[in-house]
């Protein structure tokens, strides 16, 4: 059932109080928005000091993944709404809170359940809803992956593990020589099950979009969906490295893609955002994978919006009103922290904020790796070249340092 939540005081009895089950840089902006209205935050990962816990009320470091420790959790901490911002998540025991009304799970727990497992999600999309999807199969070990990519799908590929995040295990596959090299990353990539891959036939596309999705309260108590402008986005080895607000589409693609998302969202149900990627080429457009949370493309939000996604998260997970609306044309660049270190400082922050119409992010992460995202760079512009090339700008004047 979706419901408003009354907003008491936090730290009294009254209080609204909101788990976050993941707190890395995403989870952080949602805990803002959530306590700028006043409720009770409660951050959750897997390791210490994570950015959400930063700025979050109470702090917990527990395995997502192992259902009692987080059924025990929820028992001590009693939160009125569960929010999962990863993958690794004991879902099923996600469902059995929801089913005994312990909390409410956001958007639902099968949801959670459905888009955490890239198989649960693949078949919903194609072959219940009948969505368009690059052409795709399951893998148990090297030799059936071999199999299938021999009698199905054919070279070059897309092997990625059926549960990871941020393009982790995941990598393209041109010839025979690489498919053992496809298979042992896809298993030190996987959050979870390390035996099992989908296999994806690689679509000749002209871009991909986030199409951010929205499902909020009207002031009838109604489920209402509220579309974002589409975000574009360049990925690397499956993880985004930059992105935009908005990507110039045909009319037909744009009302295709809202179509999908609408459908995709509609069936998955509850209340807050979702990022639904999608390959559009013309006007044809193909799903590819959706999250029910913000969505790591969708961090230009902050600075291209009236309300980021993360503000229009928390507004609709609270029943409260959202506005979608666009500001400015709007970029974002990852910055990464380049070097294998704890504790690490930035350099050039300064002539990064020199950049006209540009912002930072640095999300406090306690250790560096040279591929970790450690921060990102925000810019406006007069259209989105101007934008991309501001972002960018700013981003490379950041320096990790020792």
């Amino acid at each position: 059932m979706n419901k408003r939540f009354l907003i008491g005081t936090p730290l009294s009895p009254s209080a609204t109080k909101v788990m976050l089950l993941g707190s890395g840089e995403l989870g952080k902006e949602v805990i803002i928005a959530l306590q700028r209205f006043g409720v009770e935050t409660i951050a959750v990962d897997r390791y210490a000091e994570a950015p959400g816990h930063q700025v979050a009320h109470r702090a917990h470091v527990i395995n997502m993944a192992d259902g009692q420790a987080l059924r025990a959790l929820i028992e001590q901490e009693r939160p009125h709404i569960i929010v999962p911002e990863i993958e690794a998540i004991a879902t099923d025991m996600l469902i059995e809170i929801e089913q005994l009304d312990m909390a409410t799970v956001i958007p639902t727990a099968r949801a959670a359940k459905l888009t955490m497992n890239r198989e649960g999600i693949r078949c919903l999309a194609a072959e219940t809803l009948g969505l368009q999807t690059s052409p795709y199969a399951f893998a148990d070990s090297l030799a059936e992956l071999r199999s299938v990519i021999d009698n199905k799908l054919g070279y070059p590929c897309i092997v990625k593990p059926v549960m990871s995040s941020s393009g982790k295990g995941q990598s393209r596959i041109d010839n025979a020589g690489e498919v053992e090299v496809a298979w042992n990353y896809a298993a030190s990539g996987s959050r979870v099950d390390q035996g099992r891959v989908i296999v994806e036939g690689v679509i000749d596309f002209d871009y991909e979009i986030t199409q951010l999705t929205v499902h909020a309260l009207d002031e009838g108590g109604r489920v209402q969906t509220f579309f974002c402008e589409p975000i574009g986005h360049v990925q690397v080895h499956g993880d985004y490295v930059e992105s935009w607000q908005p990507q110039v589409m045909s009319p037909v693609a744009l009302q295709r893609s809202r179509e999908i998302a609408w459908k995709i969202t509609d069936n998955l149900g509850g209340l807050g955002i979702f990022g639904v990627e999608l390959f559009v080429r013309g006007d044809e457009v193909w799903f590819s994978e959706v999250s029910p949370r913000p969505h790591d493309t969708g961090m230009v939000t902050m600075c291209s919006q009236r309300q980021s996604e993360f503000e229009l998260h928390a507004r609709a997970i609270l029943g409260l009103p959202v506005d979608t609306s666009l500001v400015a044309p709007g970029a974002s660049a990852v910055i990464y922290g380049q070097l294998e270190a704890k504790g690490i400082a930035f350099s050039g922050v300064v002539e990064a904020l020199n950049v006209p119409q540009s912002d930072i992010r640095l999300f406090g992460k306690p250790e560096s790796f040279t591929r970790r995202r450690m921060g990102v760079a925000l810019a406006n512009g007069k259209d989105i070249e101007e934008a991309r090339s501001r972002a960018k700008l700013a981003a490379s004047r950041v320096i990790p340092i020792k």
